[in-house]
Order: C-alpha cells, then structure tokens, then sequence
C-alpha cells in the first residue's frame, strides 16, 4: 500500500516540533529547500497514519503551498504512477482558496494575500495589484470546481481518496456536489482540520500561528485512521 499525501503546512506539519515550517529554515538542512522539516515530518499525521497502515508514504506537502500546487504534482505523481493506483490511498489537505501558483522563469511561485511574499522584482506590481484585489467568492468557487474535477479524475481510475478542509470550507457555494465519502464535510465550518482540532481542545504551538502541535497530529491520525476504517477506505 503507497499512501500519496499533499497539501500544504498542515500535511507538511510545520512547526510541529521545531519553529520551522521548511526544512531550509534550519541551517543544518538548507540543502533540502523548502521539504518539510524532517523531525516535524517525523511526528505528522501521515507519517503516524503510514505507520499504522504499514504503508510507504509518499508526500508531497508544501508549506505556503497554493491549491494550484496541490492539483499539478497530484496529477504529476499519478501520471507517473499508473502502475500503482491499485495500491494508493490518497489523503489530500485543501489549501486556503485564495493563494496562487506563479511560473515565473521556470520557477514556481507560491503566491498568498498576506502582502510578503517574495516574487523577482518583475512581478512586484502584479504582486501588488493581485493582494489589493483578492475576490474571496470567485476564488471559492473556482477552487470548488478545481477540486470537484481531481475528484472525478480520481473516481475515474478507482484510486481511493479523502480530502479534508484546513482552515477555510465551502459553505458558501449554492451549486453543491455529492462527494460520496470522499470529502469530510466540505460545506460544513465547523469540520475544517483547525475547527475539529480547536474543539477538541488543541491549540496552536504560539498565538500567531497557524500550525499544530505534535500531539494535534496524534489525534488527526487517528481521526482520519477511524474514518478510513468506518467507511471502508482501506
């Protein structure tokens, strides 16, 4: 069994042990870029879920990482792995639905609303024009639709999968899509990855953060290890 893990800080597990969010922020692994830290990867919810499946894991996570990132080495790692779908459990973190991927000479860009992100010198202005100008309703719904299209492309090779929601959710959009058991909750706010684990009772590891600690990834393994079994995933 192989399970394909992606997202973004909350699959990558920043800040789980260690202030870092990259591997690169530790001067002793700057080689590795922006890799998930490997003592915070060590104690994450799918590395724990891995373990207990027996499974190879395989992650793609990125902190920072737009859902644009998300979809293109998703589709990436199963174009190159067809011999595998018969084996592969998926288990997708969604980003927030207003960041974006920027090729820029080659290099990819993870693009968000917070005004500091650092793109070349070139692309300051549109940086500029693209935070003053965020539409949250259309950036809902087109995630809605980029999500809903993996979905059916995964259903379509019978490649098992769960996607869950980290911080933001679907609860504004009418036009809504039956996921099956595929999607925890996408409609629903108070089924978020950060909502459950809030009311649960865990917090952040520092009042400004976003990220959980290594306990928070305890539970989330088990939490989706009961969901997986209760719905027959695995």
């Amino acid at each position: 069994m192989i399970l394909y893990v992606n997202g973004d800080s909350h699959a990558a597990a920043a800040e789980a042990t260690n202030q870092h969010a990259f591997a690169e922020d530790d001067p002793a692994l700057f080689y590795m870029g922006r890799a998930p830290h490997p003592a915070n990867m060590a104690v994450s919810w799918a590395r724990l879920l891995a373990d207990t499946f027996k499974a190879t894991l395989h992650c793609d996570a990125e902190s920072a990482a737009s859902n644009a990132r998300v979809l293109r080495t998703t589709r990436d790692w199963v174009a190159r792995h067809e011999n595998d779908w018969h084996r592969i459990l998926m288990v997708i973190s969604w980003s927030t639905w207003e960041r974006q991927e920027w090729l820029i000479d080659g290099t990819y860009y993870q693009i968000n609303a917070s005004g500091i992100d650092d793109v070349p010198e070139s692309h300051h202005q549109q940086y500029k024009e693209y935070v003053a100008s965020v539409d949250w309703n259309q950036a809902t719904h087109q995630a809605h639709q980029d999500i809903w299209q993996l979905h059916q492309e995964l259903v379509d090779r019978n490649i098992p999968h769960v996607f869950f929601n980290g911080n933001n959710h679907f609860e504004s959009i009418q036009d809504r899509q039956d996921w099956g058991l595929n999607y925890i909750a996408p409609y629903d706010p108070k089924s978020t990855y950060s909502a459950i684990l809030t009311d649960r009772g865990y917090q952040t590891v520092a009042p400004a953060s976003w990220h959980f600690g290594k306990d928070a990834h305890s539970f989330w393994k088990q939490f989706l290890l009961q969901y997986c079994i209760t719905n027959k995933m695995v």
